[in-house]
């Protein structure tokens, strides 16, 4: 319930920044009108994200004969979360990552990339899979869309004010601030509006790995598989692009990025300790890191060669 009434708060903060901004730009009237290309803009991406996005990364869409574990991994968490089965698709990247997409439960995406099923185990890949598929019900991407929305309409009606007060216009009446009020509006607003955006992300997040968490039945395959993904993501980088990032498991953008800087994503060490209360997870259970190099070397091989039989 926490972060539902944080998220709650941080979408109110949005709407009143579209407020403030309408009324420095000087009325309703380009509130309006801002307001409703922003909805256009997003009703678009709304409807036909999970394709694109899909698209962008070269997807390619499995089936249970293709890929049974992963298939049956699925339907083991969709069943324990009273879900639809998703569609899944493989990512041909080296560097490990997760993501999910659709618009609600009856078209839910899941998909993983071809690294994250060579280096993690079975738990590690159903926390994973059971976080991404806890953003699906809790209609997460909807919550997405609508601070997108409200981002979007700010950014507008922050360029619109920036233009008038270079132009010298703005109003000067009480719902105005003239032409330096607009300026300034211009400036802090899209900053403001990306902040809160952010914080909306990053409150999902923790509330993702919760549910992923009580899906997957256990906390340590997905704290395992963080650890995992937090070595490997430095090491082997994703090309990815920066208006995607959010929507994956971890920040797929290189660390020296600038992007990075305004990540969506909590630090991982924090969503760790979130998730085994304060504690280390033991080495049993942190996937492979305690593990022999044989055992090592031997779950590897399984990976690449069920990879291989995938990619006939």
């Amino acid at each position: 319930m926490g972060n539902w009434f944080k998220t709650a708060v941080l979408l109110g903060v949005l709407t009143a920044l579209i407020v403030w901004v309408g009324n420095m730009f000087g009325g309703r009237q380009g509130m309006i009108i801002a307001f409703v290309l922003a909805i256009g803009m997003n009703f678009f991406s709304y409807w036909f994200s999970d394709k694109i996005v899909l698209r962008m990364y070269r997807a390619s869409e499995v089936s249970q004969a293709e890929s049974p574990e992963l298939y049956d991994i699925v339907r083991t968490i969709a069943f324990k979360a009273n879900m639809p089965m998703p569609r899944i698709y493989v990512i041909p990247e080296n560097s490990p990552n997760a993501f999910a997409t659709g618009r609600n439960p009856e078209h839910a995406v899941v998909a993983v990339t071809r690294g994250l099923l060579e280096l993690m185990n079975r738990d590690e890949i159903m926390g994973v899979l059971a976080h991404e598929m806890a953003h699906v019900r809790n209609r997460d991407i909807l919550i997405g869309s609508i601070a997108a929305t409200m981002a979007g309409a700010i950014m507008i009606l922050a360029n619109m004010a920036r233009w008038t007060a270079f132009f010298g216009g703005g109003s000067r009446d009480e719902r105005g601030g003239g032409a330096i009020g607009m300026l300034v509006a211009a400036i802090v607003a899209p900053i403001a509006a990306m902040l809160i955006q952010m914080a909306v992300s990053r409150s999902r997040e923790y509330h993702a790995d919760e549910t992923g968490a009580d899906l997957a039945g256990h906390p340590l395959g997905l704290a395992s598989a963080l650890q995992k993904l937090g070595a490997y993501s430095k090491r082997i980088p994703m090309k990815a692009q920066a208006n995607t990032a959010h929507m994956f498991i971890v920040n797929p953008l290189s660390a020296g990025s600038l992007a990075n800087l305004f990540s969506t994503h909590p630090p991982l060490e924090e969503r760790i300790a979130r998730l085994m209360g304060g504690q280390t997870p033991p080495p049993e259970a942190r996937g492979g890191y305690e593990k022999s190099g044989h055992d090592e070397d031997k779950g590897r091989k399984q990976a690449q060669d069920a990879w291989r039989h995938l990619s006939r």
